[in-house]
């Protein structure tokens, strides 16, 4: 199909709006056209998934059978457990904010010592620190703030100063509150399902965030005393995943930094359009004349394939509606009836969001984030340089599926045929009129001296063992082809190397070289643009102060393909190094801490203290003598030698510690205690 040009003096403007709406359906034709060769491969791709034959596959009028071997469909669906795998190694999503190398804007590191001389709380006649009447409260807020206006910029360099770190801080809090956004919106459901398709189809789409009214259940007592139910209605951020099927960019755009719109095809039923009234900007007449005018809703050719039902011939019961984000003419937007601020009056272009249903604008409204941006995130599972779309792993096995198809299909045929004897028979030998059909215990009646034998029997030649030959030689082209070989999704009988517990680790390590490919487009052009947009968003639309700050966002799934094993045993390596006296003010190990309890799975803010609480915490262990440094116990004076039941002389070598309990010395001769006989002395001798 060829391309069609968007030009806007040929879209008709019979009434106020239809400029608009038939331009938002002249960019959706297009795309449309644009992307009719990409809809053929996925429709291959996806009935090899399937395992299902195309209208193209040809069978010859020999072949007997049909057979389809899946092979495909378990290809997809270990690189789809692979790649979640690693991005949902831990508990949480793949996403981390952290403060940027030089914080601008915020304090990087800022210090104070507890221990430090401080002024004299007392006061003197005349000092001028008098308290006025009424004036309390104004005082310790004073005096709170000239605490705080201690803060020193910088890290403390004294033992005793602590050190707090607000651009750190902010970060922590960001991306908690990012990370509790994206768990409320069920944002690892929706990031499964575009993995799916973006390893099927090659590309996973991913839409959001926006303002979404949440109703939390609330219930209060009233004035009578009954209990009333008073939900709480919040606004929190949506996250969505948007089927490929239904995601018309901009053709001329390789990836979503270069689109200028995006059409979203929408399938709504009679409640799904008036349930858009209660959504901000929608009109509600326009609904109801939309409503009014009928369903319009028209299966394109790749639906009845993808949905596996040829005999579907009956209207669908829907409205079709179209979602559109991207730039227009200021012109066509004044036309529709759009009020433009005054910051926008001097662009020719304005980047707006319109819904569009049977050529009604449905809803019109300037695109509310700053700065702009169209809300749909498209990662490629392979990327091509040259199209939107990216390259899947069912495309990259088409031919050898193809293949292992017709290899298999021979053999079966050939085992058939093999497997039974081909009868020729000489009737002129027989009696006449004898049933030919071949049973166990057949008898068959000869002619009286008739000379000769009447049944010859042929065998088939068996040659399906060299068509398996051929078959496995597809499918180790089919392991070289998705880079993801039988053994690491569950063959058996794997030998050489493989034999080994090593051997097999080895193996499966290089087995995921090509998935760290994947999981860096995923970084790339998913988390990363994701992670980023809800920043936006909650510096936008999210007044705390605590969460501002000169912040970046990371990424973390290529960061997951390292295992936690191996991770784990770096990190206390690196925590033995730092045992050094030497080495061990140059070792930060509160990160240390925190990156050991991300590698073994837990909640670092759960179960590592940071700097402050970390102070607090070994000043309790010092009281309670669990710490190096705590006061020893005072010796008892009322009983300083082993005989008097006391605590041994620590100046003996031969005791043992503090403890009641000890060997002691043995008594010397002359010392109390000795009860050997001295020399010449007839002491003990009976």
């Amino acid at each position: 199909m060829e391309d069609e040009t968007i030009e806007i003096e040929d879209l008709v403007t019979d009434e106020e709006g239809t400029l608009l709406s038939s331009y938002v359906v002249s960019a959706f034709t297009k795309s449309e056209n644009a992307r009719y060769d990409q809809e053929q491969r996925w429709i291959a791709s996806y009935k090899n998934y399937r395992g299902l034959y195309g209208s193209d596959n040809q069978f010859t009028d020999t072949e007997k059978s049909k057979i389809f071997i899946k092979v495909t469909k378990t290809k997809v669906m270990a690189a789809y457990g692979q790649v979640t795998d690693v991005l949902f190694a831990g508990q949480k999503f793949p996403v981390s904010v952290q403060s940027t190398r030089v914080p601008e804007g915020i304090d990087e590191s800022l210090h104070f010592d507890p221990l430090a001389p401080k002024e004299s709380p007392y006061g003197f006649p005349g000092d001028g620190k008098d308290l006025e009447p009424g004036s309390i409260n104004n005082t310790l807020r004073n005096k709170l703030e000239e605490s705080l206006s201690n803060l020193t910029e910088g890290p403390g360099l004294t033992p005793t100063s602590i050190t707090y770190h607000p651009a750190d801080a902010a970060a922590k809090k960001m991306e908690k509150t990012i990370l509790d956004q994206l768990e409320e919106s069920s944002a690892s459901k929706h990031l499964r399902s575009a993995t799916f398709e973006m390893a099927l189809f090659g590309t996973g789409v991913l839409k959001g965030p926006f303002a979404i009214d949440k109703e939390s259940p609330n219930w209060e007592e009233n004035e009578e005393g009954s209990v009333e139910y008073k939900p709480i209605i919040s606004t929190v951020p949506k996250l969505e995943f948007v089927s490929v099927w239904n995601f018309y960019p901009d053709p001329d755009a390789k990836n979503m930094e270069q689109a200028e719109y995006v059409v979203q095809r929408h399938k709504l039923s009679h409640s799904d359009l008036r349930g858009l009234k209660k959504r901000p900007f929608f009109d509600s007449e326009a609904i109801d004349e939309c409503i009014e005018m009928g369903t319009n809703y028209v299966r394109k050719w790749w639906e009845t394939q993808v949905e596996d039902e040829d005999t579907k011939n009956y209207n669908v019961d829907r409205f079709e509606v179209y979602e559109y984000w991207g730039n227009i003419d200021r012109d066509v937007a004044e036309d529709a009836g759009l009020d433009i601020p005054k910051e926008y009056e001097d662009l020719d272009t304005i980047q707006i969001n319109a819904w569009v249903g049977n050529n009604k604008i449905l809803r019109l409204a300037i695109n509310p984030f700053v700065p702009n941006r169209i809300p749909y995130f498209a990662a490629p599972f392979e990327l091509n340089p040259y199209s939107f779309y990216g390259v899947g792993l069912a495309e990259n096995m088409a031919d050898t599926q193809q293949l292992m198809n017709g290899f298999m299909r021979m053999a079966v045929d050939n085992a058939v045929l093999s497997g039974n004897l081909i009868f020729e028979i000489d009737e002129t030998n027989l009696v006449p009129g004898q049933d030919l059909e071949l049973y166990p215990g057949k008898i068959f009646r000869r002619q009286g001296g008739a000379p000769g034998q009447s049944l010859f029997a042929t065998s088939y030649p068996n040659v399906s063992s060299q068509n398996m030959q051929m078959f496995d030689k597809a499918r180790v082209l089919a392991d070289e082809a998705t880079g993801i070989p039988s053994f690491s999704h569950g063959q058996t009988g794997v030998t050489g190397v493989g034999r080994t517990a090593s051997g097999i680790s080895m193996l499966m390590g290089a087995a995921q070289l090509s998935i760290k490919t994947v999981i860096k487009n995923v970084d790339d052009y998913l988390l990363q643009p994701l992670g980023e947009a809800f920043y936006a968003f909650n510096q936008q639309f999210n007044f705390d102060s605590d969460i501002k700050g000169d912040i970046e966002v990371k990424a973390r799934g290529t960061e997951s393909l390292m295992r936690n094993e191996v991770r784990s045993q770096r990190l206390l390596q690196l925590m033995q190094i730092g045992s050094n006296p030497t080495l061990a003010p140059f070792i930060k190990f509160p990160v240390i801490l925190r990156e050991i309890a991300h590698a073994f799975d837990l909640d670092a803010e759960k179960f590592v203290n940071d700097e402050r609480e970390a102070v607090k915490q070994a000043e309790i262990l010092k009281a309670a003598g669990m710490m190096p440094g705590a006061p020893e116990q005072a010796p008892n004076s009322s009983s300083q030698t082993p005989e008097g039941g006391g605590i041994p002389n620590s100046t003996n070598p031969a005791q043992t510690g503090n403890g009641n309990i000890g060997p002691g010395g043995a008594p010397e001769p002359d010392m109390p205690g000795f009860s050997a006989p001295l020399p010449g002395s007839n002491e003990g001798i009976q």
